[in-house]
């Protein structure tokens, strides 16, 4: 699988990553973050070393450095290139509701459902706070912020009440965005439970504290 343009520019943005300038250069990037995010999810940053990585992924050792300066370099690239992957994930599921907030519980459902599939991404998210800071605080921040701006264009459109200042939807923002985070968590990464039943159970609380 190539990488999309917003995760090509997200790379690009990065100093330790040097973006990939053909469809092949593309693959092999991809093969390494694959391998980086098994590795790193499985044994820690710390115990994870780039022979271990290039191994993984099938690439020789110099072509690690095509494309990353170091295991740091890679780290942070491999962030926002998971943090990409969860917004691209929810993105159709957000464009399929029937109102914003049915919109919020598909979102939630199908991160659930990617969280199933890739349980390294807690690990990972949580090991960069103190590997990559920024980078930490950039995932949370920048899906907040995207919350808060759906919550927004609800309020725009009368679907939450127009009592909610941008403030008061930044609070709510965030407190869905630990919510959801918690949820996969919880259901699954300890234990699988239905996604569609978790999501419509915490829709029932939105709508209630939504409504007018």
């Amino acid at each position: 699988m190539g990488l999309k343009v917003g995760q090509r520019a997200q790379l690009g943005a990065t100093a330790a990553a040097k973006p990939p300038r053909t469809a092949r250069g593309e693959r092999t990037m991809r093969k390494i973050l694959d391998a980086a995010r098994e590795e790193f999810g499985a044994r820690g940053f710390s115990e994870t070393s780039i022979v271990g990585i290039t191994q993984r992924a099938g690439v020789a050792l110099g072509t690690f450095y095509t494309y990353f300066e170091s295991k740091e370099g890679l780290f942070q690239a491999l962030v926002r290139d998971m943090s990409a992957q969860v917004r691209d994930t929810v993105g159709p599921a957000l464009a399929e509701g029937s109102d914003r907030l049915d919109s919020e519980r598909r979102a939630l459902a199908a991160f659930l459902r990617f969280a199933l599939d890739h349980r390294d991404i807690y690990r990972i998210i949580d090991e960069s706070e103190f590997v990559d800071p920024a980078a930490y605080r950039e995932h949370y921040e920048s899906t907040a912020s995207r919350i808060a701006g759906r919550l927004q264009r609800a309020r725009a459109e009368k679907e939450i009440d127009a009592s909610f200042t941008d403030d008061d939807l930044e609070v709510v923002a965030w407190g869905m965005m630990g919510a959801n985070v918690f949820l996969g968590l919880r259901f699954a990464v300890w234990d699988e439970k239905d996604a569609d039943e978790v999501a419509g159970i915490m829709t029932k609380v939105w709508r209630k504290g939504f409504s007018q």
